[in-house]
């Protein structure tokens, strides 16, 4: 800990040093992962990424990931309802006490993504989506706790964040709700939210936020969820599952007569264990190459479509001698290891052999000049046509 904070300095005004009011290493360092901060004026004179009527607009497409939560206030009842949404239905709303909430807005809308930039402190394949949410006055989604990171970032309007900040808090569920809403929840920290102010919160910390006022209050959630052990081991052994003979298999040519035909006897055991420690077998390099892929689609809110008519090797020369640039795909995850002079790619779940300058540069979510894509060697080119035909990346002026 810093000399000097205290165990309660949980508030600093980032207007001097936004978006976090100290430096990424400090905040590392001090808060990530370990307790939440409130920053004041994160993002001084921010303006709304994206609407309400936007946002609505976005729910009711086929491809949106949304959510209606609507709090009966005077049962103390939750309802939840799924997109996509016909316009209509916020016509019907009531005027108070709901939330409408669509994830990976980032994916579809190029403002909202543009706040990743101010997080590129972190490891790009740790961000998972930017949730948008709208809420009424009154409107909230309950006192709930999160097992990931979570930037609230405040866009418009207000909302006020209460939060139990100590060390193991109650976080038994409420069996009677259809959203995992706490049993108990008893804050010790809160707070009233403007546009700019920023939230973090690490996982585990129990939460709750309503919105007040009038004006229309819009919070953006940069969430960086991080895989689960079971979701890891399931991944990592049906990777090595799918280069295993199917010739490797159980066998006891050591078997003696059974006494007790029932039993799993200790010789039977040890052959299980001696088979399974040969299957899962692998060197560091092939854990990594698995890590890569396997991150580089957890969680995919969709994928990219390959061209219908894939581009041949003149096509694709004669479209890098034109004007514009080559775009990443939204939906498409990319990473690299690097290995000397040489890297592998990663994409969407796919590794690809790569020189390291050109993974790196891929990498950088900024738009890469066709004038500069002309200018690669072969290998690079044919990379970049690989990319292209599966719809990873994209042609733009």
């Amino acid at each position: 800990m810093a000399a000097g904070r205290s165990e309660k300095d949980l508030q600093v005004d980032g207007r001097d040093l936004p978006p976090l009011g100290m430096s990424p290493a400090a905040f590392l360092r001090d808060y990530w992962q370990k307790r939440p901060l409130l920053v004041r004026n994160a993002f001084p004179g921010l303006r709304p990424p994206i609407s309400a009527d936007e946002l609505a607009g976005l729910a009711c497409e086929p491809y949106a990931l949304a959510r209606l939560v609507i709090h009966d206030a005077e049962r103390d009842q939750w309802a939840v309802e799924t997109g996509p949404f016909e316009e209509s239905r916020f016509a019907d709303l009531p005027e108070e006490d709901w939330t409408l909430l669509v994830q990976d807005v980032d994916k579809w809308d190029r403002d909202v993504a543009g706040l990743l930039g101010h997080f590129r402190f972190l490891p790009d394949w740790r961000i998972d989506d930017i949730m948008v949410s709208f809420a009424a006055p009154g409107g909230s989604v309950g006192a709930h706790v999160d097992q990931y990171d979570v930037f609230l970032v405040q866009a418009s309007g207000h909302r006020h964040w209460m939060i139990d900040s100590r060390a193991g808090a109650p976080q038994a569920f409420r069996p009677d709700q259809p959203l995992k809403l706490l049993e108990s929840f008893d804050p010790d920290e809160e707070w009233l939210l403007g546009p700019g102010d920023m939230l973090y919160l690490p996982p585990g910390v129990p939460h709750h936020g309503v919105a007040v006022g009038e004006t229309p209050c819009l919070t953006c959630s940069v969430g960086l969820r991080a895989p689960s052990l079971a979701e890891l081991a399931v991944d990592f052994a049906e990777s090595l599952a799918e280069g295993l003979p199917d010739s490797l298999r159980y066998a006891d040519p050591d078997l003696v007569p059974a006494r007790e035909p029932g039993r799993i006897d200790a010789a039977a055991l040890a052959r299980v264990e001696a088979l399974l420690r040969q299957g899962l077998d692998c060197d560091a390099a092939e854990r990594a190459d698995w890590f890569g892929r396997f991150i580089t689609r957890y969680r995919s809110a969709g994928i990219a479509a390959p061209r219908p008519r894939p581009m041949s090797e003149a096509a694709f020369a004669r479209r890098l001698a034109g004007r514009g640039a080559l775009l990443r795909h939204p939906l498409s995850r990319f990473a690299f290891l690097p290995a000397g002079r040489k890297a592998r790619l990663f994409v969407a779940g796919e590794a690809h052999p790569a020189p390291l300058a050109l993974a790196r540069r891929l990498c950088d979510p900024a738009p890469v000049p066709l004038a500069e894509a002309v200018a690669l060697d072969a290998e690079g080119r044919a990379l970049l046509r690989t990319l292209v035909n599966a719809g990873h990346l994209e042609f733009a002026r």
